[in-house]
């Protein structure tokens, strides 16, 4: 395809959790002619030149497997995974005072013991005064910035961050995503770059882990009871069904198994001796994706020592099966020489076969080659071209290329707050993300105080699915969450704002359901005053998202006048689209066309009167059913009185068919008169 002379479009869809949740709306981003630009750079680079530039890193290093610590400096990993640092060399290990807080912090949340939480902020703040250690600002930073047993602070919180940048990941995404939000991208985009270089580094080499979005335990109302139900590891049945299904010799499950190991899915801990137990019993059975799999392995050296002949074995005997994706790992190990003799034109082939069924890795890959000119001719135009197909298919490094290319001005025109949101997607893909797994552990381990502190942590570095997972805790579990405030536990009123404030972020996100509820929140008064003019703003941004509700709150506001103008087209033309949204929406729609018609042509009948009286009405008996009905022992006599009234209504119903049926048997048992019985004897 010729990008001179055609449009491209480029649709990157970013979901936190799968199509079944209620989602941020698909990010949409269309390159046009526009944004190319005319001529490619100089070639200044051969075949040679590129042959062992730094520019190689572009594909990752196995030789660099960096530590959790290394990549993510302060992480919260020895809290929850304390295994980890069995391996952690000496300047690894954790600092005492820091982790000594920390870990009193996390009890604290768990149990609401303020006493504990006072000793452990206690300890940040002298773990700062002594030394100004950044790990510790970065807490102080979170504390000040939630008013968490500090005063909300937002100066001192971008203070701390700010201090904190240079040694904690943590602290500096939580800059990058304060200067993303007041659209200072020319300095969001140097911090986000950063950040997505170390994210990129921690992926895997040559066969990149899914893209492991963290989970959004609600579906807008209502706990999402099935993402919940799939994140619970080794305690889910549907894995317990499988790993029976394994033992008893099921290859294709032995498989499923070893690929949960081995990228940490399905709420299970990455173990690579686990996953290559179940590849190795599974290619035993003749599994072509298990050899890829082992081909990964031994390229890695993940649980087993680095053997690239053997990875290339694997690979080789994968590509046979056919799987298309082993060729993009034989590439790899051709283009870096390893277990082989280095060899651009075979790797390229390789990299060429796995483009052409549609396999990312190879066309990030190709795209990698003609950007740098490695092996091949340079030609920016061609990487842009496969560096979208592979972002496409949600190929994260491919998203950091276009990002760079925004952001230097490489074969597209430079946009820095594009180059900015790109960094951001894959920034979020960084070690720190561990954060969202271990507050979903928490969550379903109904350790809410935990789960709601992580969650907070982590829509400070911008995660909307946090925000909103931090938001509905507050709202659902209410004095349940743990929620802290300057001096104690929030009382509602700081817990409904603070709710409030996680659901706008989410909503500036793109999260339409967030903006729906801080609408609902001003419209019916719930934790703020009564605002229509607010309600109606935030329902504006939620339709500008293409929320069906918001549409139909919108027209209904227009049809009263309440906090927009008197309008009736106007209503009418929301209705309308919201029906055209989400059919769904057919019956509550009809019957507000009803009420338009109602109004236009009889604004001053009973029936207007009454359909304007409802509002009033139905509050009282939501409160009467609420409150005398649904009361424990009010329901419980209830449902004694309903049961009893069943009871005689059946009883009642079988004594009347017990009748019907003895008049019809004594009905049989009579002899039918012959016609002549009646007749009077003749002489």
């Amino acid at each position: 395809m010729q990008l001179e002379t055609r449009r491209v479009q480029l649709i990157f869809l970013i979901l936190c959790l799968s199509s079944l949740f209620i989602n941020a709306r698909p990010f949409l981003i269309v390159i046009s002619q526009d944004d190319l630009k005319d001529g490619a750079p100089p070639d200044d680079s051969s075949d040679s030149a590129n042959s062992d530039s730094a520019d190689w890193d572009e594909f990752g290093e196995p030789e660099s497997q960096n530590s959790a610590l290394e990549l993510d400096p302060g992480s919260w990993r020895p809290i929850f995974e304390p295994d980890s640092l069995a391996s952690a060399s000496d300047s690894d290990a954790p600092q005492d005072l820091y982790y000594t807080a920390l870990g009193k912090m996390m009890s604290a949340v768990s149990s609401g013991d303020l006493r504990l939480m006072e000793d452990a902020v206690a300890d940040i703040d002298q773990a700062v005064a002594d030394n100004g250690d950044p790990h510790a600002q970065s807490v102080l930073g979170l504390l000040y910035g939630m008013g968490i047993m500090k005063e909300t602070n937002k100066a001192k919180a971008f203070m701390y961050h700010h201090f904190a940048a240079e040694g904690n990941k943590q602290s500096k995404m939580a800059l990058a995503y304060i200067y993303f939000r007041q659209e200072m991208y020319e300095k969001a985009v140097k911090l986000y770059a950063e950040l997505a270089e170390v994210a990129i580094n921690s992926l895997l080499v040559s066969k990149d882990s899914p893209v492991i979005e963290p989970v959004r335990i609600h579906n807008g109302a209502e706990e999402n009871k099935q993402a919940l139900r799939k994140s619970r590891g080794e305690e889910d049945e549907d894995f317990q069904i499988l790993e029976y299904q394994a033992q008893k010799g099921n290859a294709g499950a032995m498989y499923r198994i070893g690929l949960f190991y081995y990228f940490g899915l399905r709420g299970l801990r990455r173990d690579h001796a686990k996953a290559l137990s179940w590849f190795s019993k599974a290619v035993e059975k003749g599994e072509p994706k298990s050899m890829e799999l082992l081909g990964e392995i031994y390229a890695r050296g993940a649980g087993v020592e680095r053997d690239y002949t053997k990875a290339l074995q694997w690979l080789t005997r994968a590509s046979k099966q056919p799987s298309f994706t082993a060729y993009n790992g034989m590439g790899y190990l051709y283009v870096k020489g390893y277990g082989v003799e280095k060899n651009y034109t075979k790797a390229k082939e390789y990299f060429e076969k796995a483009a052409e069924n549609d396999e990312s890795g190879g066309h990030y890959n190709l795209g990698v080659m003609y950007l740098k000119g490695i092996g091949v001719k340079r030609d920016v135009k061609k990487a842009c071209t496969h560096f979208i197909m592979a972002a496409n298919a949600g190929q994260p490094k491919a998203f950091y290329q276009l990002a760079k290319m925004f952001h230097t001005g490489v074969g597209l025109k430079r946009n820095i707050p594009m180059a900015s949101a790109l960094y951001k997607l894959v920034a979020e893909r960084g070690p720190w993300s561990s954060l969202s797994r271990w507050a979903l552990e928490s969550y379903l381990k109904s350790d809410i105080g935990k789960a709601f502190f992580l969650y907070a942590r982590m829509a400070e570095l911008g995660y909307e699915v946090a925000q909103s997972n931090a938001a509905w805790i507050l709202d659902k579990y209410g004095e349940q969450s743990m929620c802290l405030g300057e001096s104690g536990f929030c009382t509602d009123a700081e817990r409904h704002q603070r709710a409030h404030s996680l659901w706008w972020q989410a909503s500036e996100q793109g999260n339409e359901h967030a903006a729906l509820l801080i609408g609902d929140a001003y419209y019916y008064g719930r934790g703020t005053d009564v605002d229509y003019d607010r309600a109606a703003e935030a329902y504006m941004h939620a339709k500008s998202q293409l929320n069906a509700q918001a549409m139909f709150n919108l027209g209904y506001m227009h049809e009263h006048g309440l906090g927009l103008p008197f309008d009736l087209h106007l209503a009418k033309r929301y209705y309308d689209q919201a029906l055209e949204l989400d059919p769904a929406a057919r019956l509550p729609v009809k019957l507000a066309l009803v009420s338009l018609w109602l109004r236009k042509n009889h604004a001053d009948s009973f029936l207007v009167h009454v359909i304007d009286s409802l509002p009033e009405v139905y509050p009282k008996i939501d409160a009467w059913v609420e409150d005398v009905l649904l009361e424990e022992g009010n329901a419980t006599i209830l449902t004694l009185f309903a049961c009893l009234l069943t009871v005689l209504y059946l009883r009642e119903r079988q004594r009347r068919q017990a009748a019907v049926r003895a008049a019809a048997a004594a009905a049989e048992a009579v002899p039918p008169l012959h016609p002549n019985d009646h007749l009077p004897p003749q002489n």
